[in-house]
C-alpha cells in the first residue's frame, strides 16, 4: 500500500548540512525530512497514525522506497538489480553494513533517479539505524516485508517489457510483491499496537493483500504511459486479448476502443479490491481514527483516480489523470468527518462507484477466486 503513491510530487532537496538542527537530521526529524522529498502524499498521511506506528511506518516507507529506487533505476542491468535487492535484504537483516550498500549503489544511480532518492540512498545507514531501534516484533514485520518485496521485484524485472505480463495471475502476484506484502506488514504493526485490532488479525490479513492490490492496480493504470516510456508494462495480456486488443500494439496517443474495454475491466477489478480495502478499514475500531484516516485517505484518492481514468480512457500521460489538490483536500475533509461512522463511509464509497464499470462476471466468480488466492497467499507467506 506504500510503494507507489498518488500525486507524488518531489520537492527540492537541500544538502544534508542545510537541515536546521540535530532534531531534524536524526531520528523522527530525519524520517520526516526524507519523506517530504520522496512522497508529499505519505508525508501527509503517515503522521495521522499514533506516534508508535508513525515512526515504524515512516521507516517502512523509506525502506520500500529504497527497493523501489533499485527497481526503477534504468542504468542498472537486471542482474545488478537482483544483486542490490539481495544486498539490501542483507542490510535490513544486519548481515551487510549499510554503508557498504550505499558506497556500491550510489555511484551507479543516474540522473533519471530523483535528487530526493539519491539522498535517501546516501542516508541509508541512518534509516537502518532507526529500523534497529524498534522492538523485535516491529523489526520482524519490516524485514519480512522488505525481503519478500525485494526478491519479488527482482523476479519480475525478468518479465518487464512493453508487451505486458502474461495474464491476470502474474499481475496479482506482482501486486502482491510490491503492495500486498506492505498491507500484511501494516496489519502486523497494527495488531502489535492494539490488542483489540489483533482480535481481527486473520480477517485483516486476508483483506490486507486485496487492499494493497487495489492501490497498486490503480497506480499501474495511472502510470501506464510513464512505465511504457521506461520499457515496462504491467498490464495483463489475457485481459486485453479477451477484449480484442494485442498489447504488442500498445502506443501512447493511439488508443483504440478495444484497449479502453480492457482498461475498464481492470478498473472494475481494482474497484472490487478497494471495496475490500473499505471492509478492512471498518474492522479497525472506531476510536482509532488515526489509523482509519490513514487508510481512508488512500482509498478515497484511489477511487477518485479510477473515476478520472474511466472518464479519460484515451489519456496518454499520468498527468492527465492526476487528481487535483482540491480533490485531495476534499478526501481528507470527508474522511475526518466520517471516520467513525461506518454507514456514512459505505455511502460515500458507493457514491464513488456510481457510473463505474462492473465486472463482466457480475463479481461473484472473480470475488470467490480472489478470496481463495488471498487465503492461499496468507498461508504460504506468513506461516
Amino acid at each position: 500500500m506504500l510503494v507507489r503513491q498518488f500525486n507524488q510530487q518531489a520537492v527540492p532537496i537541500d544538502s544534508p548540512d542545510s537541515i536546521p538542527d540535530r532534531q531534524h537530521r536524526y531520528g523522527d526529524g530525519l524520517q520526516d525530512y526524507l519523506l517530504q522529498g520522496v512522497s508529499r502524499t505519505f508525508a501527509l498521511t503517515i503522521p495521522q497514525l499514533p506516534t508508535p506506528l508513525c515512526r515504524a511506518v515512516s521507516n517502512a516507507y523509506l525502506l520500500c522506497r529504497i527497493v523501489d529506487t533499485i527497481e526503477d533505476e534504468p542504468s542498472l542491468s537486471i542482474d545488478q538489480k537482483a544483486y542490490f535487492c539481495e544486498q539490501f535484504i542483507a542490510v535490513v537483516t544486519d548481515s551487510v553494513p549499510a554503508n557498504q550498500f550505499t558506497v556500491e549503489l550510489q555511484p551507479l544511480l543516474s540522473g533519471n533517479t530523483k535528487p530526493a532518492e539519491h539522498q535517501l540512498i546516501q542516508r541509508t545507514a541512518e534509516v537502518i539505524d532507526i529500523l534497529f531501534s524498534f522492538d523485535a516484533q516491529q523489526q520482524e514485520a519490516l524485514t519480512i516485508c522488505i525481503a519478500t518485496m525485494s526478491r519479488g521485484m527482482a523476479e519480475f524485472q525478468q518479465k518487464a517489457d512493453n508487451a505486458g505480463l502474461n495474464n491476470i495471475v502474474d499481475l496479482n502476484q506482482y501486486c502482491y510483491y510490491v503492495a500486498g506484502v506492505v498491507g500484511e506488514m501494516l496489519t502486523r504493526l497494527f495488531c502489535y499496537y492494539s490488542p483489540e485490532i489483533e482480535k481481527q488479525s486473520d480477517t485483516l490479513m486476508q483483506l490486507a493483500v486485496s487492499f494493497g492490490q487495489g492501490l497498486q492496480m490503480t497506480n499501474i493504470l495511472k502510470d501506464i504511459w510513464d512505465d511504457f516510456d521506461h520499457g515496462a508494462c504491467w498490464l495483463p495480456q489475457d485481459v486485453f486479448t479477451q477484449a480484442g486488443f494485442d498489447l504488442h500494439d500498445l502506443a501512447a496517443g493511439h488508443q483504440r476502443k478495444k484497449f479502453g474495454e480492457g482498461l475498464e475491466q481492470l478498473i472494475s477489478i481494482s474497484s472490487e479490491h478497494l471495496a475490500d480495502a473499505l471492509a478492512y478499514t471498518l474492522l479497525i475500531p472506531k476510536q482509532e481514527t488515526g489509523i482509519r484516516n490513514f487508510c481512508l485517505w488512500a482509498i478515497g484518492m484511489a477511487v477518485l483516480t479510477l473515476r478520472k481514468i474511466h472518464h479519460h480512457l484515451d489519456f496518454s500521460s499520468g498527468k492527465e489523470v492526476k487528481i487535483s489538490r482540491r480533490s485531495v483536500k476534499a478526501t481528507i475533509i470527508a474522511s475526518r468527518l466520517t471516520a467513525a461512522h461506518d454507514s456514512m463511509l459505505r455511502t460515500l464509497f458507493n457514491l464513488g462507484q456510481i457510473g463505474m464499470p462492473r465486472p463482466a462476471s457480475g463479481g461473484s466468480t472473480y470475488s470467490d477466486f480472489m478470496q481463495g488466492q488471498k487465503i492461499q497467499r496468507h498461508r504460504s507467506h506468513l506461516h
